[in-house]
């Protein structure tokens, strides 16, 4: 455990601002700092739920976090953002109104995650100042960072130890909490990413690989300035959902105990075949056309009740049709792009820079026409940055909203830039307003950690 924790990088402007906000707003110094970063997925969109691999990496904005402990019973917290309003809490009083999803509430759900792991009878009282630097509702994981960072902030003022796989475990359950039925990338990418390298990350057991980016090529988030938060919408989890109801149907068809399936890529597993004979599976069993509830509950011999009760989330109740083809369709056919993504990073053949662009493309118009988690603004962009002299561009993160990823080689970034600047900024005067934290390169950044000051 002691590798999440360092000493204070020395004059560390963001620090020492933070730490001069903190003493003005309590009185005191902080005892120590967490931070966690953000993160962009290069490829692999809305299949960690469904059991499959991803390949992201860390960004070089984070959350970053002050904090003091005391026998106080009281977790206070503030932002170094104005918009977000000061919060005061009982230990004892812990509660998230999922139906309003603050800041504060994201912070609660990393403590509540953490004392409910460490079963902690109590809690130590806390005052934190927050400071983050990813753009929110980006689609870079502004909230899971700031579950990660409040986990290890609790973990800290605990003075317990757990390991990176157990904390990102850990926070990715507790997201939950909120609302958001996510798969657990951005909180397991945000423990386990080392700087300079891209990972691949498998689940049912948590691990992560090296992924080496080929040299040459250039990585540039661009926001879209369209946000979305997952939590305050249903899109994200009647996705979850529709995959789900596919995962059963396709069960039933093969003869299986549809009813305790859950995820596709389980039922792959069951079935102990490639993902190419998924596909085939797909286009076999399931139609374009979209699912009745009605015809849903007569497929499974179930009730609308059971429907409900048992398959449906809370904010997806209201749902009448269900896309079941077309989101299996994506899930295994990203899935597979994942793995081919990673094995040309493996072998780096000479058109890797290529390669690696066309499996981006393709994935973008996968997550576009299959999964419809676009929006115009992104698929506007996305044209922009491959017209602009990107190799491979596509959304990342939840989509419906937020930022694409776009693959440039390196000798073309500063045409690439001004390009996209004068085409997707400069005539829009909000988008201008936020271009200068909306476009950036990115590398490899580093994981989580505690800073305790000498």
């Amino acid at each position: 455990m002691h590798t999440l924790k360092t000493n204070v990088p020395p004059l560390s402007v963001r620090l020492q601002k933070l730490k001069e906000v903190f003493h003005e707003k309590y009185g005191q110094w902080p005892v120590f700092y967490a931070r966690a970063p953000g993160r962009v997925n290069l490829i692999g969109e809305h299949i960690d739920y469904c059991g499959y691999a991803v390949l992201p990496m860390a960004i070089e904005q984070n959350i970053l976090a002050a904090v003091s402990v005391s026998d106080s019973k009281t977790i206070q917290l503030a932002n170094t953002e104005p918009k977000y309003k000061d919060f005061s809490v009982s230990v004892d009083g812990i509660s998230i109104d999922r139906e309003n999803p603050q800041w504060h509430y994201y912070f609660l759900c990393g403590v509540r995650g953490i004392q409910e792991h460490l079963s902690l009878s109590s809690l130590a009282g806390m005052c934190c100042v927050v400071d983050g630097t990813i753009p929110a509702s980006s689609g870079l994981s502004s909230s899971s960072a700031l579950v990660c960072c409040a986990g290890l902030v609790t973990m800290e003022a605990s003075q317990k130890s757990l390991s990176k796989v157990t904390l990102a475990e850990t926070c990715a359950k507790c997201e939950r909490y909120i609302g958001t039925e996510g798969g657990g990338m951005d909180q397991s990418i945000s423990f386990l990413a080392e700087e300079g390298t891209a990972k691949l990350i498998e689940f049912n057991p948590l691990r992560a690989t090296d992924v080496r980016l080929p040299d040459g090529a250039v990585f540039v988030i661009a926001n879209c300035c369209v946000e979305m938060n997952k939590a305050a919408s249903s899109h994200f989890n009647m996705r979850v959902v529709e995959c789900r109801i596919a995962t059963k149907m396709l069960a039933k068809a093969r003869g299986l105990d549809w009813s305790r399936l859950l995820k596709l890529g389980d039922l792959q597993k069951e079935l102990q075949v490639s993902l190419e004979q998924m596909l085939e599976l797909v286009e076999e069993v399931l139609h374009p056309e979209p699912y009745s509830r009605d015809e849903i509950c007569k497929t499974l011999g179930i009730s609308a009740e059971q429907l409900c009760e048992d398959i449906l989330s809370a904010n997806t109740q209201h749902a009448t049709v269900f896309k079941l083809y077309q989101r299996a369709r994506h899930v295994y056919g990203e899935a597979a792009r994942v793995l081919q993504f990673k094995a040309v990073c493996d072998s780096s053949p000479a058109d890797a820079v290529a390669q690696l662009g066309d499996l981006m493309n393709r994935s973008h118009a996968s997550c576009r026409d299959l999964y419809e988690c676009s929006c115009p603004e992104l698929d506007q962009l996305v044209d922009i940055c491959l017209q602009a002299g990107a190799v491979g561009s596509r959304l990342t993160g939840a989509g419906w909203g937020g930022c694409t990823v776009s693959m440039v080689p390196g000798e073309r970034i500063e045409s690439f830039l001004q390009t996209v600047r004068e085409q997707y900024y400069v005539p829009d005067a909000r988008r201008s307003a936020l271009e200068k934290q909306s476009l950036f390169v990115t590398r490899p950044g580093g994981g989580a950690a505690i800073f305790i000051e000498e």
